[in-house]
């Protein structure tokens, strides 16, 4: 259905002549998530990346007959744009994205920053390129070279929200608020993951969910001198390693409680071993290793399963502490960790959190003021069996964009859009899938945005929306 050569020389076009210069701009903007930016509607960064990306939307449009966009507003909400590109069949398709940000981070390279757009060796570098930027644009071009050459496609709804790196919070309010719009989708797909390498496409099967929380311990009502208080007053510090022992083995990483385990499906196993196999190596030196330092293991597929199935702790911030340059013989009154535990796929983030909260705050040691405050919980996703011609389209749209077949893999991350929907919209099939490889590294310094990339998966994707409005449909 689709001339291939015809496909590829418009969506290189596009990309080069459109996409790069509004991501260029794009990456500018430090519209950062309400979670990092508490008065993001005060600053009006979110508002100039929603000014925009609508900007560039309408001009695409332009060409597409028919097509709507709206800025969706729910009182007090981040905003959402809404895209609407008619089709033929009854049944839509969503696909999504965000364009809200991570904060700046630490440790750019020289010349390099998170609001410095720079072009290197195909790869765009700056905070929100790959994460998630670059979905709208490629959402909207594969769409473009769908109606250039003629081919036809189901009802198309662009979703793009502003609150993703904060969980999603303000979403399930407009998918509430838009049900009559958005009906009841037969396919989803969502440009918000990963990639294992550059080769190939790579479907994400399964996210895992997480709990957040800030874990305070507190001994004293000020700091005392360390030489007086010590051996009387137990350290805070020590406490709140006690209590993160409770929850994780130090010495292998293993999270303790059973109850924040979760069995992992034969399929995902399978498909953990078959990931392990194809990338090797790769599956740990994509990760910037200080010289000496290795891999908490050496098989691959136990990697990529402790990555995507398996419970993780992270400390990822410390309060209490002074830099060492200003550390004094000083107990400290308290000690706070933020924790970041990543979860199962199949476990329920309410339920988890309340073994967590329950396990680190019982019993305090030495009578210690013990709290923990954690975050609005989400649950991971563990994606349906893909119908015979989504797995057949995607295969196929591999070889001719990548010249390679498609892997198959679990991210580590989370998507709450993607629990909520599942939940929503049970008999939909879902194609997750996403431009951040080895060394991409969202969320931190140097992020970039792989175009040769970038530019396959847009044309894979028009080949899936092609393959589905020609699917077989029962009877």
């Amino acid at each position: 259905m689709i001339d291939d050569r015809r496909l590829e020389k418009f969506v290189a076009e596009c990309w080069g002549d459109e996409v790069v210069p509004a991501l260029t701009e794009y990456i500018r903007i430090p519209n950062k998530s309400p979670a990092f930016d508490p008065e993001w509607a005060a600053h009006g960064h979110m508002e100039e990346a929603v000014g925009l990306f609508e900007g560039w939307a309408r001009r695409r449009l332009s060409g597409l007959p028919g097509s709507s966009l709206d800025v969706v507003r729910l009182p007090g909400r981040t905003p959402l744009l809404l895209i609407e590109v008619p089709g033929e069949g009854g049944d839509p398709v969503i696909l999504y994205g965000h364009l809200d940000k991570q904060p700046e981070m630490t440790g750019w390279a020289e010349g390099f920053g998170p609001w410095t757009p720079r072009l290197k060796d195909e790869k765009l570098y700056g905070r929100g390129g790959g994460d998630d930027g670059y979905a709208m644009f490629a959402a909207l071009v594969t769409l473009g070279a769908l109606g250039e050459l003629g081919v036809p496609h189901a009802r198309a709804i662009v979703l793009i929200e502003a609150c993703e790196e904060s969980g999603s919070p303000d979403l399930p309010y407009y998918v509430d608020h838009l049900a009559g719009r958005l009906g009841r989708p037969s396919l989803v797909i969502c440009l918000d993951s990963g990639c294992g390498d550059y080769d190939r496409l790579w479907l994400t099967t399964s996210l895992r969910g997480i709990v957040n929380g800030t874990l305070d311990v507190a001994v004293l009502e000020e700091g005392v001198h360390s030489g007086d208080a010590s051996g009387i007053v137990p350290s805070s510090f020590r406490i709140l390693r006690r209590l993160l022992s409770r929850l994780e083995d130090e010495e292998t990483g293993r999270v303790r409680p059973a109850a924040l385990h979760g069995e992992i499906p034969p399929g995902r196993l399978a498909e953990a071993r078959a990931a392990g196999a194809l990338l090797g190596r790769g599956v740990f030196t994509k990760f910037p290793f200080v010289a000496g330092a290795m891999p908490a293991l050496s098989d691959p597929a136990e990697l990529v399963l402790d990555r995507t199935w398996r419970p993780q702790l992270a400390v990822t911030g410390i309060d209490g502490l002074p830099p060492p340059e200003n550390a004094g013989n000083v107990l400290l009154p308290r000690t706070a960790a933020k924790l970041s535990l990543r979860l199962p796929p199949n476990l329920d983030g309410e339920k988890a959190l309340a073994v967590i909260k329950s396990l680190l705050e019982e019993k305090p040691p030495y009578g210690a003021r013990i709290a923990f405050t954690p975050e609005r919980p989400v649950s991971g996703w563990n994606a349906p069996t893909l119908e015979p011609w989504l797995d057949d389209s995607l295969a196929r749209a591999s070889e001719a964009a990548f010249g390679a077949p498609p892997g198959f893999m679990g991210e580590g991350g989370s998507i709450p859009f993607m629990a909520m929907l599942g939940e929503k919209f049970p008999s939909a099939q879902f194609v997750v899938t996403g431009v951040l490889g080895p060394h991409a590294n969202a969320h931190g310094p140097n992020e970039f945005l792989h175009l040769p990339t970038a530019r396959r998966l847009t044309q894979v994707i028009a080949r899936v929306l092609a393959d589905h409005w020609a699917r077989p449909r029962a009877a």
